[in-house]
């Protein structure tokens, strides 16, 4: 997998990009340098995780460190970085040890993340329980992501689709990421995790499960627990807000979180 618009000749994102295969044996920079097979979706990951430390790096320069820090579903590794807990190296190895570990789940099943834009959450509670499949990112009140079993997943969103969704589409998946259908691995990833020392925030993170501030003792627990439950990015956005955030700058790869924003603000 190749990704495009990544500014690999800049010395800072070489930096991290050589860290990231110093660290996991992925430069996402030349997929063919990879030491071990990964599946698209850690290579994505990883690639995440390198844009989020190269963007953070880039704002501290320019703005100084934030105030507040928010996480969402996998960027959680490179916010704990940005947040002092762990250092850059630790989030990457974290990022592909912990995606190496979903990505065994697809060897014994088939799973999907279905995206539906443009139904109510009350009635998409119900589609998901009609095809036993799970909400896993509630980003806005009108867009949301899916995951579960593939079957379950492709009816789900043919049920969407048919009660007037505006999008529903079906994306392969090696796990069902932010549901109870993780707990199959949970002892495994919290083998990966206990590696690890984490320390207290020196800047405050907002988790995304109930909008409370991570401690250090939390840390652990929670890097398990957020795998296995929903994403909650709208209420997210809302407590930072209420907490007197007035400025958001997005780290991680792309602007999804920028559009949620935009689009909650607009229904404020």
């Amino acid at each position: 997998m190749a990704f495009t618009g990544m500014p690999a000749d800049d010395p800072l994102f070489a930096s991290t990009a050589d860290l990231c295969y110093s660290a996991t044996g992925y430069d996402p920079r030349d997929a063919d340098t990879t030491e071990d097979p990964l599946s698209a979706a850690v290579r994505l990951q990883l690639f995440g995780s390198v844009m989020s430390l190269y963007r953070n790096d880039l704002l501290n320069a320019t703005h100084g460190l934030p105030g507040m820090i928010a996480e969402h579903s996998m960027g959680i590794y490179a916010a704990l970085a940005a947040a002092g807990v762990i250092d850059q190296t630790a989030a990457l190895e974290l990022t592909g040890r912990i995606g190496r570990c979903l990505a065994t789940m697809t060897t014994r099943c088939r799973y999907a993340l279905g995206s539906v834009v443009g139904l109510g959450g009350d009635l998409l509670e119900a589609i998901v329980v009609n095809n036993g499949v799970f909400l896993a990112n509630c980003n806005t009140s009108r867009h949301f992501l899916l995951a579960g079993r593939w079957e379950g997943i492709c009816s789900a969103t043919a049920e969407a689709e048919a009660a007037g969704a505006f999008s529903a589409g079906v994306f392969p998946a090696d796990a069902p990421l932010h549901t109870p259908l993780l707990q199959e691995v949970a002892g495994e990833l919290e083998a990966i995790v206990a590696d690890y020392r984490f320390r207290a925030p020196r800047i405050p993170v907002m988790n995304h499960l109930d909008q409370t501030l991570l401690k250090g003792d939390d840390i652990p627990r929670f890097l398990v627990e957020e795998l296995c439950l929903p994403v909650y990015w709208e209420r997210t956005y809302r407590a930072l807000k209420q907490a007197g955030v007035e400025r958001f700058y997005e780290a991680g790869a792309g602007q999804a979180l920028s559009k949620f924003n935009r689009w909650i603000d607009s229904q404020a």
